[in-house]
């Protein structure tokens, strides 16, 4: 009797030892609303400049408080699943596209095949998949979409006996190593540079050594921790349970042969996100445009494997089904920064980062632009609409303080990628561990080593950056 009180209080610490991805930001969230009583409301004017909204530097100025009631805080998980609806429905569009995919086998035959080359290679699978990503991520054409891909990352892991942090991290880090400097992405950097009057993807060289020097970092630190958990499994992060959902599909085949309908299959994936990559920079695609393109993708594929419509549609709402966990916490996250704009706190946080940055040096103050970009971008973690907003602000600090412009844009875009990684607000981050089944905490333990490597090297950077007066080309 007394054993069994003992374990069924041991099972409740356990229980409530780590809290779930939602929990923790229903918390931030709650956080954020006790806020906007203690922090007054403020506002900048803002202007549009050719399909822009900008924020007009100096305009801000004290408005009447608008604190978040607890109506409010509610209200605005539905707002933040509503705004984040093309995001939310790209990610169940992916999955039930790649489940299509995956019941031809091809998916399968592919990754059986890579681990046929790779045998005993764990750091060139490791390098490999970390650099096809990170062209991605550099790009900015994967980014959000790579939750569809954690999947064959945690297979890829499964079958090297690893555990799921290395199979998240050659696909999502990788997708970040590139994504931290973003050198053609327009979307990020080319916004960034326009507020900042630069021409568009200018200063790519120096930006190249950014990403080159990022990569490496990350392909180190990644292939470092796998080989560490291959020679004694009990230094995995994720302990005794290395892969915490792996229910279905938990191996592949033993024997699998690439036939014609899987090259056909896989040839037509690649058909179509070349597509995209294509719109992207020809007609300006965005997220519709993805969901889009991979609903053409499972129709095709169907066709291709002479798939019955009935199947089709089964093997689609599996897939998505699976990702739906996933997909709304994108819209739980987004609800922490509705309560941050419809508070009215948001500008007023800018503002103090504005008058905290302005008595610096020219390299000190690059390195403070640095810090608050890390520190805001926890905050607002899209990175698009981060640089709408302290791009206005940093453009004329950075001429008072005579920082070049350049370093003005990396030092916002650096911001933004490393803490992506780590934040609770990310949408994207948490839908990847929650497919994984990996804690937030456990993730942290992971990342926080990395996170500092890079911190230092971006520093190093920005301040040769400064002192080289890195110009516009």
């Amino acid at each position: 009797m007394e054993v069994q009180t003992v374990t069924s209080k041991e099972k409740k610490r356990k229980k409530w030892g780590i809290p779930d991805a939602y929990v923790i930001l229903f918390g931030i969230l709650v956080v954020i609303a006790v806020l906007t009583y203690l922090i007054p409301a403020g506002e900048f004017s803002r202007e549009e400049v050719d399909g822009i909204t900008m924020v007009v530097p100096e305009s801000y100025q004290q408005v009447d408080s608008s604190p978040a009631t607890l109506m409010d805080v509610f209200l605005a998980i539905q707002e933040g699943m509503i705004s984040s609806a093309p995001l939310i429905f790209l990610v169940l569009i992916i999955g039930g596209a790649f489940a299509v995919i995956e019941s031809t086998g091809a998916i399968d035959a592919l990754i059986l095949k890579t681990i046929e080359k790779t045998r005993n290679k764990e750091l060139l699978l490791i390098i490999g998949v970390s650099v096809l990503f990170s062209i991605f991520g550099a790009l900015g054409i994967i980014v959000n979409a790579v939750i569809a891909f954690i999947p064959i990352g945690i297979i890829l892991a499964r079958s090297m006996k690893l555990d799921a942090i290395v199979g998240v991290s050659i696909i999502y880090l990788g997708a970040y190593a590139g994504f931290n400097t973003a050198f053609l992405d327009p979307l990020t950097t080319g916004t960034a540079q326009q507020i900042a009057q630069l021409p568009l993807f200018s200063g790519i060289g120096y930006r190249i050594v950014i990403y080159l020097a990022v990569l490496i970092s990350t392909i180190a630190y990644v292939a470092y921790y796998a080989k560490k958990i291959k020679k004694d499994p009990s230094k995995s992060v994720l302990g005794k349970n290395p892969f915490p959902k792996m229910e279905q599909r938990d191996e592949v085949a033993h024997k699998q042969e690439i036939t014609r309908l899987h090259k056909l299959v896989l040839a037509w994936l690649v058909v179509g996100i070349g597509i995209y990559v294509f719109g992207v920079f020809q007609y300006k695609w965005a997220l519709n445009e993805m969901a889009a393109i991979f609903l053409i993708i499972a129709a095709g594929t169907a066709i291709l494997a002479k798939m019955s419509p009935n199947k089709l549609v089964a093997e689609f709402f599996e897939g998505a089904k699976g990702l739906v966990y996933g997909a709304l916490i994108i819209g739980m996250a987004r609800s922490i920064v509705v309560i941050l704009e419809n508070g009215k706190i948001l500008d007023t946080i800018v503002q103090g980062m504005a008058a905290v940055m302005t008595p610096f040096t020219s390299v000190m103050g690059a390195l403070v632009m640095f810090v608050a970009n890390l520190i805001f971008n926890i905050l607002v973690s899209s990175g698009s609409g981060q640089a709408v907003i302290v791009m206005p602000i940093m453009t004329p600090l950075a001429d008072l303080m005579e920082i070049p412009r350049q370093v003005a844009v990396q030092a916002y875009k650096m911001g933004d990628g490393f803490t992506n990684t780590i934040t609770p607000t990310s949408g994207i981050l948490m839908a990847n561990l929650a497919i994984a089944g990996i804690s937030w905490t456990k993730w942290i333990r992971f990342m926080m080593p990395l996170l500092l490597i890079w911190i230092v090297m971006g520093s190093v950077f920005l301040v040769i950056g400064v002192m080289m007066d890195w110009g516009p080309f």
